[in-house]
């Protein structure tokens, strides 16, 4: 019959040694503690990187310099395009009529022919036209990828879109740079971009406040400037510090049809 183990037998080494976890256990317990330490690396990098929303001051100065930043792009050539098209990073395709206010919008298998003024139209994946709830949340889909990636194709001519505020910022580096805030429209209203200009007005980079970017100040670049049908120009390259993100295949002309071949719209008259 077996005896308990007593403390004699503890001090003489007889005491059943503790199992050990099993590997899995001690590998979760380990990617646990790697990750609390990524997230709190995050937290330090992001507090010490954030930078305050600067405060500017408005009037005729801040309104001539943003005239100037929309002349050096050649906004009243982009007002009179009819139709852009061009490819977003992340395999977003985007065709924009300008003229009656729809858009194509493709990714992965989907297709939104969308009417911008209300969001309503034709959703399709894989070919087969989607109805009910299923196309409604595509269509939504569609508006916030065409909202965001044609910002980001011309945001410099929607400096005077309503909702707009224009001053002007004293430059840490030196110099003067032009706020643009958005009180409403898009999808994220209240944000703001500080641009930096070059003698000639045009963008060279900008900063960010934005409410999908925790960190406030972040900036891009804005260069490998296009030309575009009629003299509007476009920044395709925006490097970011760890990656640079790039807009292709932008093509523009007086009307879809002249870039399409035909209206890819009839469904949307």
């Amino acid at each position: 019959m077996p005896r308990p183990v007593t403390d004699d037998d503890d001090a003489k080494g007889q005491r059943p040694a503790k199992a050990k976890r099993p590997w899995w256990k001690r590998l979760l317990r380990g990617l646990g503690a790697l990750l609390l330490l990524i997230v709190l690396g995050l937290g330090i990098t992001g507090v010490v990187l954030h930078e305050p929303r600067p405060e500017g001051r408005t009037g005729p100065e801040a309104e001539a310099m943003a005239r100037r930043m929309v002349d050096a792009v050649d906004g009243e050539a982009w007002e009179a395009l009819g139709a852009v098209r061009w490819r977003f990073p992340r395999g977003h395709r985007h065709l924009w009529d300008k003229r009656r206010g729809f858009a194509r919008v493709r990714w992965d298998a989907h297709e939104v022919l969308l009417r911008l003024s209300d969001r309503s139209g034709v959703a399709r994946t894989a070919g087969e036209e989607v109805g009910g709830e299923a196309a409604r949340e595509l269509r939504e889909k569609a508006f916030a990828l065409w909202a965001n990636d044609s910002f980001w194709l011309n945001p410099v001519v929607k400096a005077f879109d309503e909702g707009t505020t224009r001053s002007i910022v004293e430059l840490e580096e030196g110099g003067e740079g032009l706020l643009v805030s958005y009180a409403s429209g898009g999808v994220t209203p209240g944000d703001a971009y500080l641009w930096i200009l070059d003698e000639r007005g045009r963008p060279v980079r900008w900063r960010m406040w934005v409410s999908i970017i925790p960190i406030g100040g972040l900036g891009t670049t804005w260069e490998g400037w296009q030309t575009l049908e009629g003299g509007a120009q476009v920044a395709t390259e925006h490097d970011w510090g760890p990656f640079t993100m790039e807009l292709t295949d932008i093509e523009a002309a007086a009307s879809v049809e002249a870039l399409e071949g035909e209206d890819p719209f009839t469904e949307l008259r």
